[in-house]
């Protein structure tokens, strides 16, 4: 079955948050191909593309489809699984093969004619980096917590007793931890005072955060010019922590804030974007960081609905939004 200007969804097997949005399509008869890229091309899957002249074509098979890479309307870059190597393949050939088709397939469905992309993967690289984000954010307007990024801990701890409120850190990025047993460990942003910070951070650089003295956190999940915002109470510092415990109550969006999202999101050419705030007494919102692919099913059922059907109205325009 070949398939005319589709929506491509690459994310893994079991994404329900995914499948909000793909009913939404289903419901309105828009052809929908969706492919686990980095697992598929090994269960079958064949891709090819061809560059020749003045053209390119490019066609991408399933099991139970064929997708005109010519002819994608969007592409929604959700969650696939990370690029892997045929079953038996180890070491060195094992590593080979993974370049190959991140760099390979990876390449060529990144760069379809005419297709719009929620987001695109290099766009969403790019505004992962938190150091770009914090300048970002302060060219956009935002106002910023006092941070510092350094493998200095001199400066660490001298940072850390100059904010009136304290500080916290947080890490970079979330790299996979595991302890003795392998369970999966995760480094929550936590208050740190400037007697715990040991000669330890001169083994990679560290992000400490002047602490906001909040009322509550805000989710501000933006699709195009959509926003949708809610406040979330917790008893944690970072209410990630324990979402059971949290409340979330739909909330409006300051004007200025509102701006601010638009000029960032312009910045770093995205179409989506999952921001985290902290709101203190006064009503003053601080940027803490933006998620470029961040999870949203998690909020109240009436957001849930209004950001899929954002989604699927963003997939479904295609390169004309």
């Amino acid at each position: 079955m070949t398939r005319h200007d589709a929506v491509l969804v690459l994310t893994c097997d079991y994404d329900p948050t995914a499948d909000l949005v793909l009913r939404h399509l289903t419901d309105r008869r828009v052809p929908v191909v969706r492919v686990d890229a980095g697992a598929d091309l090994h269960r079958g899957a064949k891709l090819t593309a061809r560059y020749a002249a003045d053209r390119r074509r490019g066609v991408l098979a399933t099991a139970s489809r064929t997708l005109d890479l010519d002819r994608v309307r969007a592409v929604w870059y959700r969650r696939p699984s990370n690029w892997g190597a045929p079953a038996g393949m180890d070491g060195q050939d094992a590593d080979f093969a993974r370049a190959q088709a991140q760099w390979g397939v990876g390449g060529v469905l990144a760069a379809l004619p005419g297709a719009h992309y929620v987001n695109h993967p290099w766009r969403i690289r790019a505004a992962e980096h938190k150091p770009a984000q914090l300048g970002t954010a302060l060219a956009a307007g935002f106002a910023v917590p006092d941070t510092i990024v350094t493998t200095d801990p001199e400066q660490a701890r001298a940072f850390c007793a100059e904010q009136p409120a304290g500080a916290v850190y947080k890490p970079l990025w979330n790299a996979p931890y595991h302890d003795e047993g392998g369970r999966a460990l995760q480094a929550w942003v936590g208050e740190v005072r400037p007697h715990e910070i040991t000669d330890a951070v001169a083994a990679c650089p560290h992000l400490f955060q002047a602490k906001v003295d909040k009322a509550f956190d805000v989710r501000l999940t933006a699709v195009g010019e959509q926003l949708f915002a809610v406040r979330i109470d917790s008893p944690d510092l970072d209410w990630r922590r324990r979402q059971d415990l949290i409340t979330c109550t739909p909330l409006a969006v300051p004007a200025s804030v509102r701006a601010s999202v638009a000029r960032f999101l312009a910045e770093f050419h995205l179409v989506f974007g999952a921001f985290d705030f902290a709101v203190d007494v006064s009503g003053a919102w601080s940027f803490l960081e933006c998620n470029p692919n961040g999870q949203w099913a998690f909020l109240p059922p009436p957001t849930t609905g209004a950001i899929a059907t954002a989604i699927a109205d963003e997939l479904q325009k295609g390169h004309a939004a």
